[in-house]
């Protein structure tokens, strides 16, 4: 299995960029976004793909190792030229593959990039009944959901029905010991209220960090994702009270054990991990 993004600190935040408009490349990653996300696909009219692809290898062969953010390039699904693309570039830059129904897509991707990371993209019913095998594909470091395309594939506009995709979707990262994934792309760009409320509730279901389709979203997912005072004094209780392993009680008469210490651990390091870290003061 490769390797996932950022091991021991999920990032918070990733923004996609669109492939044509390399003007916005030097912007995006002055943004702060942990992941900058280089779009091939749905960002990119047809008539400019070529060009959009030209421009996002000429500037990560210049640009990603330069160690600001981490890149990802989203690939148009079953487009060889693409794969191609993204085999030249340097090896830190990982495959966003869309439209991933199962292991048999992957493995297609993953000869076309050998030893690339993977992130999967689930957007069909079928790929998410088939989430947990590709999950566990060794060349997959990461999964997350399209939710508009997979309620455009089922017909549906119901959140219950993203939050069921979502909780699928945690347990097969986790199952395959992958991270948890990332919100997908909240499309109301000014409706920040909206995305607030949408991204606690995937904070709650288990989910960390989420992708932007634009700067000013940033700001409000680090805000969800930073633990709050409340935690990381729940955090720091933990960690003192289990140290020597068994059972503890804390002071509100909470009983706390080892299997605790991820949780608690995890918060900690969301603390210290830079942009998801809460202001000073706060």
């Amino acid at each position: 299995m490769t390797a996932p993004l950022h091991a021991g600190a999920p990032p918070v935040t990733a923004l996609y960029v669109p492939g044509d408009r390399p003007d916005r490349f030097d912007k995006a990653v002055g943004t702060g976004a942990e992941v900058v996300i280089l779009d091939l696909e749905d960002a990119v009219a047809p008539a400019h793909k070529a060009r959009a692809r030209d421009a996002v290898v000429g500037w990560l062969t210049a640009h990603a190792d330069e160690g600001r953010s981490a890149f990802q390039v989203r690939v148009n699904a079953g487009d060889r030229d693409d794969l191609a693309a993204v085999a030249s570039l340097p090896w830190g830059v990982q495959l966003r593959l869309p439209k991933v129904e199962g292991p048999g897509d992957v493995d297609a991707a993953a000869r076309a990039c050998p030893g690339r990371g993977v992130v999967a993209i689930v957007e069909t019913a079928r790929g998410l009944r088939e989430a947990t095998a590709t999950a566990q594909h060794r060349a997959v470091s990461g999964v997350v959901l399209g939710e508009a395309d997979l309620l455009s594939d089922l017909g549906a506009a119901s959140a219950a029905l993203v939050d069921h995709a979502r909780f699928a979707l945690l347990v097969a990262a986790r199952a395959a010991g992958l991270p948890a994934p990332m919100l997908s792309a909240y499309p109301r760009i000014r409706d920040l209220d909206g995305l607030r409320a949408d991204t606690e509730r995937g904070r709650a279901l288990g989910w960390f960090g989420r992708t932007a389709v634009h700067p000013s979203q940033l700001a409000v997912i680090r805000e969800v994702f930073a633990p709050t005072e409340d935690e990381l004094a729940w955090a720091d209780e933990v960690l003192s009270a289990v140290v020597g392993g068994g059972v503890a009680t804390l002071g509100d008469g909470q009983m706390v054990d080892p299997a605790m210490i991820g949780r608690a651990r995890a918060i900690r390091d969301r603390a210290s991990s830079g942009p998801g870290s809460p202001p000073a003061g706060s």
